[in-house]
C-alpha cells in the first residue's frame, strides 16, 4: 500500500519524501516540456559542517535543516540520451547519500500496447497522438539506506493537490537510481 492508496500512512524515510516533493514542486514551477533531471541528495547537516559558506548562501545554517536532505541539480547529463541509459553510467560518491530523477513521459490506457507499432520511431509518433495519453511528471528519489519515495503529476490535472505520492510508484526508475548508489558504473559525478 502506498501513501496514494492510504493517506495516514507514513514513508519510510519522511526526509527523503520532504526533498522528492521538494524536488517536484521546484521542476513544476519551470511548466512541461523539459529535459530529464537528476540530483544529488546530500545530508544538509554535513553540508553545512563541510561548506558553510555555500550553506549559508543557500539559506542552510539553521537547526531545522538537522536530518534533512539537500537536492543539488547535476549538470552535464548527455543531450539526446535517455535518463535511464545515462543512469547505468552513473556512480555517486560516498558523501552523496541519495540520488533523485525527474523524467517526463507519456503513459497509455491498458491494452493499448497491443496496437503499439514495432519501429520505435513510429511507435513513438504513435503514442503522442494516441487520444487517450496521458502526459506525466515523474519523480522518483532513493537513499543509500534502501529507502524510496516517488511523486508523479499528471498534465491533465496540474495542480498541487493532484500530485501523486508513495514509496514505490516507479519501480523500474527506482532500481535505477538504487544501482547508481550501489553498484560501480563506469561514470563518477
Amino acid at each position: 500500500m502506498t501513501q496514494a492508496d492510504d493517506p495516514t500512512a507514513l514513508p519510510e524515510d519522511p526526509a527523503l519524501a520532504t526533498a522528492v516533493l521538494e524536488i517536484e514542486a521546484h521542476v513544476a514551477g519551470d511548466g512541461w516540456d523539459q529535459p530529464a533531471r537528476l540530483y544529488a541528495l546530500v545530508d544538509t547537516g554535513a553540508l553545512v559542517a563541510q561548506e558553510p559558506a555555500l550553506a549559508a548562501a543557500m539559506g542552510l545554517d539553521g537547526p531545522g535543516d538537522d536530518g534533512s536532505f539537500t537536492p543539488i541539480e547535476q549538470e552535464g547529463l548527455p543531450p539526446g540520451q535517455a535518463l535511464e541509459d545515462a543512469l547505468q553510467t552513473i556512480a555517486w560518491p560516498e558523501s552523496v547519500a541519495g540520488c533523485a530523477a525527474v523524467v517526463e513521459r507519456l503513459v497509455l490506457p491498458p491494452g493499448a500496447d497491443d496496437d503499439l507499432p514495432d519501429d520505435p520511431a513510429e511507435a513513438e509518433r504513435w503514442a503522442r497522438e494516441h487520444p487517450d495519453r496521458q502526459e506525466v511528471r515523474m519523480v522518483a528519489g532513493v537513499t543509500r539506506a534502501g529507502a524510496s519515495y516517488c511523486a508523479l503529476r499528471l498534465r491533465a490535472h496540474d495542480d498541487d493537490q493532484s500530485v501523486v505520492n508513495g514509496t514505490e510508484l516507479v519501480p523500474g526508475l527506482l532500481d535505477l537510481l538504487h544501482a547508481t548508489l550501489h553498484d560501480s558504473p563506469t561514470e563518477t559525478l
